[in-house]
């Protein structure tokens, strides 16, 4: 995506049709998120939800849908909703009750489609490793990527279970035999079920969970009546604790920091929030990606210290220039839990 357009907090019947247009709804973000054309989109929030109030434009349906205008929580592609408890671990998930409502119509090809985002690490940007799709109803002839492997009963219902890989992450894609309208579940039964197919495991993050349409033909008057998502954490299983030891070393107008992360439980994929003191710029870094080079920065692991066991530690550092006089950062979280400084 190349672009993000953010409104202002959304009242209702805000409209958006840029692209990548969006809007807070509450502790929520909605999307116009017109990825597969260039014909126009246009959505207005309703307060509780969205709908599709222009759909110009087709495409065949034996490839990937024209948009995914959808509602969420979460992180999407460096969008974040309002204070998101997400992404958290798996492991620290007790359950994510969710509720959505549809209101659907005949004369579109679509998919009414509710998205898990799951990754190794605590990912805001970008596309997550797996993809777990709920499909609420199918209109038209589509059908989900890859193929069916079989059927199950996932939160009291039956499903038909496909999957594949889009090029860019797998997709498990759990398909109703029959339009469902309204539901209430827990979301956490589907990322079990991804567990269990080798797509996922409990060290990974859940990033967001998103409900909306995939349209390929048509789409004006679908709508999400009310969409709503609540992360409980499980007590068994508590956020990891940190400690961080931030040493400098400063000469004129330059400075080397050397950082060792200490959780108190295993690591699966970390992610340190820090902000630099004003003046200060990051040249470059080892061990870590720490970006951007100003300001509020996050530093993330490379593949050969992505996991830290228990009792264990990891280290990396960068370089700077500075002005004025040096200053250390005085906070730090590591994925979104504070750490103690020493």
């Amino acid at each position: 995506m190349a672009s993000l357009t953010v409104a202002a907090p959304a009242q209702a019947d805000v409209q958006l049709c840029e692209q990548w247009g969006s809007a807070i709804q509450d502790k929520y973000v909605v999307q116009n998120n017109r990825w597969g054309t260039s014909a126009t989109q246009c959505i207005e929030t309703t307060g509780s939800g969205f709908r599709i109030v222009r759909a110009d434009g087709s495409v065949p349906t034996n490839g990937p849908p024209k948009s995914y205008p959808s509602i969420f929580i979460g992180c999407h592609y460096t969008n974040c909703s309002p204070g998101s408890p997400l992404p958290a671990q798996i492991s620290t998930i007790g359950r994510l009750n969710s509720s959505i409502s549809y209101t659907y119509t005949g004369d579109s090809i679509y998919n009414a489609s509710y998205d898990i985002w799951l990754d190794p690490t605590p990912k805001r940007d970008g596309v997550n490793k797996t993809e777990i799709m709920i499909w609420f109803n199918r209109v038209g002839p589509i059908q989900p990527i890859g193929r069916p492997v079989g059927t199950a009963t996932v939160g009291g219902r039956s499903w038909e279970i496909w999957t594949g890989n889009n090029g860019g992450n797998d997709v498990i894609s759990f398909v109703a035999p029959a339009a469902i309208g309204s539901w209430s579940f827990d979301v956490m039964d589907f990322v079990d079920q991804a567990i269990s197919h080798g797509l996922a495991n409990a060290s990974w993050y859940l990033t967001s969970v998103q409900a909306g349409f995939e349209p390929w033909q048509n789409g004006t008057g679908l709508a999400v009546n009310s969409f709503s998502a609540a992360v409980e954490n499980g007590s068994e299983n508590p956020p990891p604790t940190c400690k961080v030891a931030y040493t400098t070393n400063t000469w004129s107008g330059g400075f080397t920091a050397d950082v060792t992360i200490s959780p108190t439980s295993p690591v699966n994929g970390w992610s340190l929030a820090f902000t630099l003191p004003p003046g200060q710029t990051i040249t470059n870094a080892w061990n870590a990606t720490v970006t951007p080079a100003t300001g509020a920065v996050t530093a993330r692991p490379v593949d050969h210290n992505a996991s830290i066991p228990p009792n264990g530690s990891r280290s990396f550092g960068f370089q700077g220039t500075y002005t004025g006089a040096f200053t250390r950062p005085t906070t730090f979280t590591l994925n979104g839990t504070p750490c103690t400084v020493t």
